[in-house]
C-alpha cells in the first residue's frame, strides 16, 4: 500500500487563514513506496536518471565544487554516510529544530534527507569497508583457532596474520550519489503543517529561510514545498526578490495530483523561480506524481527515486519534491564550471537544453521539456540579459502597487487605452443649390405631387445615409471609451452600437 503523507500548505496572500492548511512540503507530495527499506547496495543501480538525463557524462566536466546550496527542507540528517562531509552548515527557522538545522522535524521528518541525498549524494564505501572488516574477522577467528590448537598441542603458536587496514568512511560506489556531489549544502529547516512546538507559522518561516539561505552564501536554492493555492503571502516578496537581487538560482517542485494538487501552487509560481515537474521512467508526464501550470520550466524524474533516510537508511519513494533536486543538482554543476555567469543565464541554459516533450514548444506540462543535465553544461547556448521565466522584482511592481500610486482604474468593459490611429475630420456639409436652372419644366399638378413625394424619402435616405455615415467616422476615429456603452440589462454590449458596413 502506497503510503500517502498529509499535505501541508500556506494560505493564499492577503488571506489570514491557518497557514499550515494550505502549504505543503512535497513531503506531502512525497510518496514512500511498499517495502521502501532498502540496501545501500541496490540503491546506484536503480538511479536510472543518472544515465537517461545526462548526467555520468555531466559529471566529467563538474560535480558542483565550490556551490552552496541550500536545501529549505524539514531538516537533514547529517550523519548519514552517503551526506558525510556534505553539509557544510544550516540553521532552524522553525524554533524546533536543531541550531545547525540537522535535526529532522515534524510530521515526515525524513523528507529534507531524501531530498539531500538525490541533490548532493556521495554515496559510499560501506560495502568495501564491510568487505575488509568481515575478511580480517575471518582471518581472526581462523589465527585464534590455531593459536589454541597449537596450546593444546604443546607446540609453535603460529604468528597472527597481518590484516588489511580498514578504509575510513568516505564517498563510494554503493549507496546514493546526487547530481552535483561535491556540492556543499546548508540544511534549513522547517516545521510544516499544524503542531509546531513553538507555534512560528509557516508563513513567517519560509521568507526567513530564503533570506538565511542567500546571506549564507547559497548559490543555489531547493524548495521540494508548495501549496495548493497559486497565490502567495505577500509577505514573501520581499525574501524572494532579495534572492532574485543576489544573483541566487530558486528551484521549486511543481507539486502532485495524488498530494490534491491539480495546478502548480506557490512557491512554485513566483516569477523567476525554476519549478520543475516530474515525469515517469519513460519520460511521460507522471499523473499521480506531478501537475500542470504556466509557470513549469522543465521536468524530471518522479517515479521510482530511491533516496536515503535518516539513521543511515535508504527507500523507495515518488513525487515532484524528487525531481526538484535533480534540477537544482544541474543548477549547481553549472555555476560550478561557469562560476561567473549569472542566475538568469544558468536557467535560460537549463530551458533552452531540455528535450522537448509532449506537444511543440513550451507546454503546461513539461515546460520546455525534460532536464537534458549534459547540455545544459556543455552546449554552446546563447546568452540571455533576462530571466525567461520572469522576475519577482517586476511582478511587484504591477501587481502590490499601493493604492494611492494605482493609476485610475477603468470601468469594466470600457478600454481607456489611447488609440495611435490619426483623427479623421468630418466632411464639410453641402449647402443646397439655390440657382435658377437654365430651364423650367411645365408640371402638372400631379407630376408636382409625385415628384414631391420624390423628394422627400430621396431627402429621408440622404439624411440616414449621411448620420450613418458620420456614425462610422466617429467609430473609426474615437478611442474605444468613447463609444457608448448600454446598460447590462438591455441585453446589448460595447459593440451593439457600432454601425455595420453597407452591404
Amino acid at each position: 500500500m502506497t503510503l500517502k503523507q498529509p499535505v501541508r500548505s500556506g494560505r493564499p496572500a492577503g488571506a489570514r487563514t491557518a497557514v499550515s492548511a494550505l502549504l505543503a512540503t512535497l513531503l506531502a507530495f512525497a510518496f514512500l513506496l511498499p517495502s521502501s527499506v532498502a540496501q545501500a547496495d541496490e540503491m546506484r543501480n536503480a538511479e536510472y536518471w543518472l544515465k537517461s538525463l545526462g548526467v555520468t557524462e555531466a559529471q566529467k566536466e563538474t560535480k558542483g565544487e565550490g556551490v552552496k546550496v541550500a536545501v529549505i527542507d524539514t531538516g537533514i540528517d547529517t550523519s548519514h554516510r552517503d551526506l558525510k562531509g556534505a553539509v557544510v552548515g544550516g540553521a532552524d527557522m522553525s524554533g524546533a529544530g536543531g541550531a545547525k538545522g540537522d535535526k529532522p522535524i515534524g510530521v515526515m521528518s525524513e523528507h529534507g534527507t531524501l531530498v539531500a541525498t538525490l541533490l548532493a549524494g556521495r554515496g559510499n564505501n560501506q560495502g568495501e569497508i564491510d568487505r575488509v572488516t568481515s575478511e580480517n574477522q575471518r582471518l581472526k577467528s581462523a589465527w585464534e583457532q590455531a593459536k589454541k590448537t597449537a596450546e593444546e598441542d604443546d607446540k609453535d603458536v603460529p604468528d597472527e596474520p597481518e590484516y588489511e587496514k580498514v578504509p575510513a568512511l568516505t564517498g563510494g560506489k554503493d549507496g546514493v550519489l546526487g547530481v552535483a556531489p561535491k556540492a556543499e549544502l546548508l540544511s534549513v529547516s522547517l516545521w510544516m503543517g499544524d503542531g509546531n512546538p513553538s507555534g512560528i507559522s509557516v508563513e513567517q518561516q519560509i521568507p526567513k529561510a530564503v533570506k538565511y539561505a542567500v546571506d549564507s552564501g547559497a548559490k543555489v536554492i531547493n524548495m521540494s514545498l508548495g501549496s495548493t493555492s497559486p497565490a502567495w503571502p505577500e509577505s514573501w516578496d520581499e525574501a524572494f526578490k532579495y534572492a532574485e537581487e543576489r544573483d541566487v538560482v530558486v528551484v521549486a517542485a511543481a507539486g502532485n495530483r495524488s498530494g490534491g494538487m491539480n495546478q502548480v501552487g506557490a512557491p512554485a509560481t513566483i516569477p523567476g523561480v525554476l519549478t520543475v515537474a516530474g515525469v515517469d521512467e519513460n519520460g511521460k508526464a507522471s499523473q499521480d506524481s506531478s501537475t500542470e501550470g504556466i509557470s513549469i520550466g522543465v521536468a524530471a524524474p518522479a517515479e521510482k527515486l530511491v533516496g536515503g533516510l535518516p539513521d543511515n537508511g535508504y527507500a523507495r519513494w515518488s513525487g515532484t519534491s524528487g525531481a526538484a533536486p535533480l534540477v537544482a543538482g544541474v543548477a549547481a554543476l553549472i555555476r560550478s564550471k561557469y562560476p561567473d555567469m549569472p542566475a538568469e543565464q544558468v536557467i535560460n541554459r537549463i530551458l533552452k537544453t531540455a528535450k522537448d516533450t509532449g506537444a511543440d514548444g513550451v507546454d503546461n506540462l513539461y515546460g520546455y521539456g525534460i532536464i537534458d543535465a549534459n547540455a545544459a553544461v556543455n552546449a554552446d547556448v546563447p546568452a540571455v540579459s533576462e530571466n525567461p521565466l520572469g522576475t519577482i522584482a517586476e511582478w511587484i511592481r504591477v501587481h502590490r502597487r499601493n493604492s494611492d500610486q494605482a493609476s485610475d482604474v477603468p470601468d469594466p468593459g470600457v478600454s481607456k487605452e489611447k488609440s495611435d490611429l490619426k483623427q479623421v475630420a468630418a466632411p464639410e456639409p453641402i449647402a443646397p443649390d439655390t440657382s435658377t436652372p437654365a430651364l423650367q419644366p411645365v408640371l402638372v399638378i400631379g407630376g408636382s405631387l409625385i415628384l414631391l413625394l420624390v423628394l422627400v424619402i430621396g431627402g429621408v435616405q440622404v439624411g440616414s445615409r449621411a448620420r450613418k455615415q458620420a456614425l462610422t467616422a466617429q467609430v473609426h476615429s474615437a478611442k474605444l471609451s468613447d463609444l457608448p456603452v448600454g446598460k447590462p440589462n438591455e441585453g446589448r454590449d460595447l459593440f451593439d452600437d457600432i454601425p455595420e458596413d453597407e452591404k
